[in-house]
């Protein structure tokens, strides 16, 4: 199929996306094509984000411990990788995150928990640390803690919490080839119910899994239908001690079509280049930032990542900038 990239432009503007099959041509686009499309989805981002680059810093706030199979995750019950375990940090380790995250350039500070969801106590303690970093830090709060009920979640929008993380990670159709021990529907259930208690959602997937391009494509339309506010799109990082340690189903070139079809099917939400982005965009990374508006530093769950310093030259030597949040501005 001939890409008309005006016309694709323009409807992605519009609002209206763009169809099933212009996606799937994306994803099949030569690799010599690659710059016509990124030009393309930056004209898109461009609109929505101008040239800014939101920068996210993770937490890991509770390591290992899992009783859930996601066949992807060092922290499973399956997998015998050499990681960090550890029970839920204290509010000062919690505190200190967020110092780093401020001092780092990060706009938004992600603490995350292993396990299938969270105790009304542990809603609770985030409640509070959620309030005290609030009362310290001009930052964005996201968490993901798993399976939320909507009056959990809605505890967590009165304390101050901005967003909730819980990934769709894959289709529905291939979801039952990645993990047993939940569902799909578990997942888009929880997305509900953070939409319901007045939060933003954030939710995307990991790439390269075994997946085809019509599951990528299902994942993309399906953070559409579900009006995701922001999607990190993760790529495969395999980790020995897992089951897909042996994994290698991407290339840098694959990696940019995927953040470009993203782009293009949800113009008016945070694209990140998420987990695996080193690893698998390597020396192109820098290009991932004329579709995405988003990425991590200083690592990520159980694997390390670009540092903060490296990432602002990085951003700035394209031409970008790096976003900055004050009080006023951090949802609160």
């Amino acid at each position: 199929m001939m890409l008309n990239w005006p016309g694709l432009i323009e409807q992605s503007l519009k609002g209206e996306g763009i169809t099933r099959e212009e996606g799937r041509a994306i994803l099949a686009l030569p690799d010599e094509r690659i710059p016509e499309a990124l030009q393309a989805a930056f004209e898109v981002r461009k609109v929505h984000f101008g040239k800014r680059v939101k920068v996210c810093v993770l937490q890991n706030a509770r390591s290992g411990l899992c009783a859930e199979d996601c066949h992807y995750c060092s922290q499973s019950s399956i997998a015998t990788s050499k990681i960090d375990k550890y029970p839920l940090m204290s509010k000062e380790q919690l505190l200190d995150g967020a110092k780093r995250a401020f001092e780092s350039g990060g706009t938004r500070y992600c603490m995350v928990t292993s396990g299938r969801g969270p105790l009304d106590e542990e809603i609770a303690y985030f409640c509070d640390v959620t309030r005290a970093i609030k009362k310290e830090y001009p930052l964005e709060i996201c968490l993901c803690l798993g399976i939320l009920s909507e009056p959990q979640a809605r505890k967590l929008k009165e304390a101050g919490v901005g967003w909730v993380n819980h990934n769709l990670n894959t289709s529905e159709r291939y979801y039952p080839e990645i993990c047993a021990t939940h569902t799909y529907h578990d997942r888009v259930e929880t997305l509900k119910n953070v939409r319901k208690a007045g939060l933003l959602t954030c939710s995307g997937g990991i790439v390269g899994m075994g997946e085809t391009d019509e599951d990528v494509l299902d994942l993309a339309f399906a953070c559409r239908e579900l009006r995701m506010d922001s999607i990190p799109v993760n790529f495969l990082h395999p980790i020995k001690g897992t089951p897909l340690e042996a994994s290698s189903f991407l290339t840098p070139m694959k990696c940019l079509k995927i953040l470009c079809l993203f782009r293009f099917v949800n113009p008016t939400s945070e694209i990140r280049a998420a987990g695996g982005r080193e690893v698998n965009l390597r020396t192109v990374q820098a290009l991932a930032l004329y579709a995405a508006n988003s990425i991590f530093v200083e690592g990520y769950l159980t694997t390390s990542g670009q540092k903060a310093e490296e990432a602002r030259r990085m951003i700035e030597d394209m031409g970008f900038e790096v976003e900055r949040v004050d009080a006023e501005t951090a949802v609160a």
